[in-house]
């Protein structure tokens, strides 16, 4: 696979909570899943990432502008790295990022860790794939009438 992947380290757990090690195994499972050949790590990242700037509420104050400007740091960052998508373990991320992806036309698609994971694992469904770019809606789609 020639699909390069990102992933965001989510305030809460990482910077809040259980700092590094917590970072470390956020990207044992990611290389785990994408290959270690198709990861490719922010500038600055783990306890020293960026805020994506939709936590804490922010996503629903109602502060839309400024949010999407906090953002521009993190949407930078994440286009600096040149992958191709963006993985997000944090629901409050994804939204933010896949927001900031639009906004500023950074094109990449971000994807949910646990939709990796089914979709390695060859359990991800037809109706879980709608965000998926096209370079990955097919992987790994178990099809009952080819099969033998």
């Amino acid at each position: 696979m020639k699909i390069k992947f990102t992933v965001q380290d989510p305030c809460q757990i990482v910077r809040k909570s259980y700092g590094d090690p917590i970072a470390d195994d956020l990207r044992f499972v990611v290389k785990s899943v994408v290959g270690e050949e198709n990861f490719i790590d922010m500038q600055p990242n783990k306890s020293n990432n960026y805020c994506c700037g939709g936590g804490g509420g922010f996503l629903q104050s109602g502060f839309k502008e400024q949010r999407l400007e906090y953002g521009k740091l993190k949407d930078d960052q994440i286009k600096a790295t040149g992958a191709d998508y963006c993985i997000a373990g944090c629901h409050n991320c994804h939204a933010q990022i896949h927001e900031l992806s639009e906004h500023y036309g950074g094109n990449y698609p971000v994807v949910h860790l646990w939709t990796l994971i089914c979709l390695s694992l060859g359990v991800l469904g037809p109706n879980e794939r709608e965000y998926l770019g096209d370079d990955l809606k097919e992987v790994n789609v178990f099809h009952p009438e080819t099969a033998e």
